[in-house]
């Protein structure tokens, strides 16, 4: 979800007000993705890089975390949602870990979308401590697996993502579930996150349902019945 802080700059704001649009904006395109049935959105809200921001902006930011989670609870309970976190979240302060741990408990027995939100989140670093896991649980080498190493990522028993999509026109994927996005198709448009609207996620998701997914096999004969 990038370009809060541009999005506020070419309108002479303060990067906060990007950020807060941004939360909007979040709130927009869950509700979206309730409403077209997807099973799983993740969304990559703070990584693990993004603790070298300035303090003061990092403050706010968990200002806004703490008021989406107090504010939007009741809202996914209600869309039967299942909320989630991934990363290393015992880095973010603790009465914010105490707010998430409410919200994953509250939230446990829905059985709707689930929304995994990134915080404190690296895809290197999931899979380093991935590996560490696997070391201290005595894996033995020759039955390591793609499923055992699976399992030990922070994403474990959740569906490997179908579309990731990056705003802003940045043409990366920054560090985010590079292990689980491997045959992930990847969605870039310039559009800045705080103006991603719900039409915006649906050209995403219809543009997705046109292309051919082959994971490594040679692409269905045309005139195949």
């Amino acid at each position: 979800m990038d370009g809060n802080g541009r999005w506020a700059e070419i309108r002479g704001l303060p990067r906060i007000e990007g950020h807060r649009r941004g939360v909007e904006r979040s709130k927009e395109v869950i509700e979206a993705s309730v409403e077209i049935g997807l099973k799983a959105l993740t969304l990559y809200a703070f990584s693990l890089e993004n603790w070298q921001r300035p303090s003061s902006e990092i403050a706010t930011l968990m200002k806004l975390l703490e008021f989406y989670l107090k504010k939007e609870l009741s809202v996914l309970l209600k869309n039967n949602v299942v909320f989630k976190t991934i990363g290393e979240t015992w880095r973010l302060p603790e009465h914010i870990q105490k707010i998430i741990h409410e919200a994953e408990e509250r939230t446990a027995f829905n059985n709707g979308m689930t929304l995994i939100t990134a915080l404190s989140y690296s895809g290197r670093n999931e899979i380093l401590r991935a590996v560490k896991k696997i070391l201290q649980s005595n894996v033995k080498p020759h039955d390591l697996s793609e499923d055992i190493f699976s399992a030990h990522l922070d994403t474990a028993g959740l569906p490997n993502p179908d579309l990731i999509i990056r705003t802003s026109g940045e043409m990366r994927i920054s560090n985010f579930l590079l292990w689980q996005g491997a045959y992930s198709e990847l969605y870039f448009t310039d559009t800045l996150w705080p103006d991603f609207t719900k039409d915006e996620l649906l050209l995403a998701i219809q543009q997705y349902q046109r292309r051919e997914r082959r994971f490594g096999r040679i692409p269905a004969r045309s005139d195949a019945p």
